[in-house]
């Protein structure tokens, strides 16, 4: 099954989009990296590598962010992971909330990771999926 992380620069925005995507469907795989070490408002690259490596499977993992330091972050992280996983890792810029909402609903129902990413990128530009 597609995992899914969500990345924000507030750790309890994470943790309630999470909690939210769960309520959703509550059998998908989701981690959250939201904040710095030190509490703070931001993003660390570790927390988002520790977050994909929670969720990682040969099926993939679906990245979703909520501001462009947050993607930046996201992007570098991809760039320590081993090659052989960097295929199967993609960050989707699309609303955060509803993002993930869909994006569970439809990993629930056992989509492909390229599948989900193509439902939640247009679910995002306004079109149907």
């Amino acid at each position: 099954m597609v995992g899914m992380v969500i990345v924000s620069h507030s750790r309890k925005i994470a943790e309630g989009i999470g909690e939210l995507a769960l309520q959703m469907a509550s059998d998908v795989p989701i981690a959250v990296a939201g904040g710095t070490k030190d509490g703070r408002i931001g993003t660390d690259i570790d927390f988002i590598l520790s977050a994909i490596d929670k969720v990682y499977s040969d099926d993939g993992v679906i990245i979703l962010f909520d501001l462009g330091s947050a993607l930046m972050n996201a992007e570098m992280a991809l760039d320590f992971l081993p090659e052989e996983r960097k295929e199967k890792v993609k960050i989707v810029d699309t609303a955060l909330v509803e993002g993930a909402i869909t994006a569970a609903v439809e990993i629930s129902m056992e989509k492909s990771l390229e599948e989900v990413k193509a439902i939640v990128e247009e679910m995002r530009l306004g079109k149907k999926a």
